[in-house]
């Protein structure tokens, strides 16, 4: 009775050389894809969190123009102005919600809505198009065009 001979002692234990194991199976492989994993959980964390950290009173955020979830109204004020409409309820439990709609006309057929939702004074979410802040419009109209003179 020989018995074949073998370097790896993980082979001979269960017949299976390492050859055969499925490729995301390998130790080194899933090592590599939970890392992965674990950074991207910590990027889109920190992403969430490190706005509010670096500027905990909003103040670049208001002097760019942009709304941040957790920004009292007097704050939103500063930063977008004046909402078109308000729409206030009240919860069963008596909490106050608002919905400020905001009106941004691009041209005389076109608007641009942007909502902001705020429960007692905080800004709990909204919903508008593109990045957080407003486009700036022009301090001054346009200058007139000249048009054509009939004859």
């Amino acid at each position: 009775m020989t018995m074949a001979s073998t370097d790896d002692p993980e082979e001979t234990r269960t017949g299976i050389s390492n050859d055969d194991t499925p490729f995301l199976c390998r130790r080194p492989v899933r090592l590599t894809v939970y890392a992965f994993f674990a950074l991207f959980l910590i990027s889109m964390l920190a992403f969430r969190f490190l706005p509010r950290l670096l500027d905990p009173t909003f103040e670049k955020h208001i002097a760019r123009g942009e709304v941040m979830v957790g920004m009292t109204k007097q704050q939103v004020l500063e930063a977008w102005g004046s909402p078109y409409t308000i729409n206030v309820t009240y919860t069963d439990d008596g909490t106050r919600r608002e919905e400020w709609i905001f009106e941004d006309w691009i041209s005389a057929s076109k608007i641009k809505h942007h909502y902001l939702y705020f429960e007692e004074d905080a800004l709990v979410g909204g919903w508008y198009h593109g990045a957080r802040e407003r486009p700036r419009l022009p301090s001054t109209p346009p200058a007139p065009t000249a048009s054509p003179q009939g004859s």
